[in-house]
């Protein structure tokens, strides 16, 4: 029932104020004094109060949504200052790279390279989430099923899969020292390489964690829904009570 109310939420609405109109045009042709009015305005105002403080409640979800926002922005940042470095470094010195010991770093780059470019879940939940973000605010969707699709390939992204690599291990760490005696500049170029991927992995676990707790908020959006449906029904009653006293 979630699922449809957060697929179908313009249809919903516009359907509601639809049904709204139709109930009103019954009684358009009743005075403004009558009690059928009357009952129309207290509707009026009982749904619109709902509708306000739903709304109120409902800014929760709206701040969790921005922050993912925020967080899928830092993780692209973060996806994107590792490529490019990684591609750097293996430009500059993996073309070839003769020493032994910095084949040893430029192997290690193309394992981390691997554990994030080559892996597709990075980048699949990464577009994914960004295609999901209509669940922040109120974005009317007017297609069927591909959200539901999205919000499931999300939730089944296991951030550890990207804990493939240490770029630190034992091997590496001797060579990087080796490296740093003869020439530091790739070493340094390493180890910048390296804080980057330490980046790139906490600003994906990080985003996950945002996604999680964006899903638990759901309920808030569907409230929401279902009290904008409401206050769309009642709109025609008491746009008609206006129209009425005026005539």
């Amino acid at each position: 029932m979630a699922e449809f109310i957060d697929t179908y939420q313009l249809q919903l609405i516009l359907t509601a104020f639809g049904l709204g109109a139709l109930s009103a045009l019954m009684i358009y042709r009743q005075p403004a004094t009558s009690r059928a009015w009357a009952v129309a305005d207290l509707v009026w105002v009982l749904l619109g109060g709902i509708g306000a403080i739903t709304a109120i409640v409902a800014g929760i979800y709206q701040e969790d949504s921005t922050r993912l926002e925020r967080q899928i922005t830092v993780a692209f940042t973060a996806s994107h200052s590792f490529d490019s470095d990684a591609a750097r470094f293996r430009l500059r010195h993996c073309a070839p790279a003769d020493d032994p010991s910095i084949k040893v770093l430029c192997e290690k780059v193309e394992f981390l390279s691997a554990s994030t470019a080559g892996n597709a879940a990075l980048p699949l939940f990464l577009s994914v989430t960004q295609q999901a973000a209509p669940l922040e605010g109120l974005r009317f969707l007017l297609g069927g099923g591909d959200l539901a699709e999205m919000r499931a390939k999300a939730n089944q992204f296991n951030p550890d899969e990207l804990l493939v690599f240490d770029p630190r291990d034992v091997s590496t760490v001797m060579a990087l020292e080796y490296v740093m005696l003869t020439q530091s500049g790739i070493a340094a170029d390493y180890r910048v390489l390296a804080l980057n991927y330490d980046d790139l992995i906490t600003q994906v676990l990080r985003l996950k964690q945002d996604w999680d707790l964006l899903q638990t908020g759901r309920p808030l959006l569907i409230l929401q829904i279902i009290a904008l449906c409401l206050v769309a029904f009642a709109a025609p009653f008491r746009l008609g009570k206006s129209l009425v006293s005026l005539v």
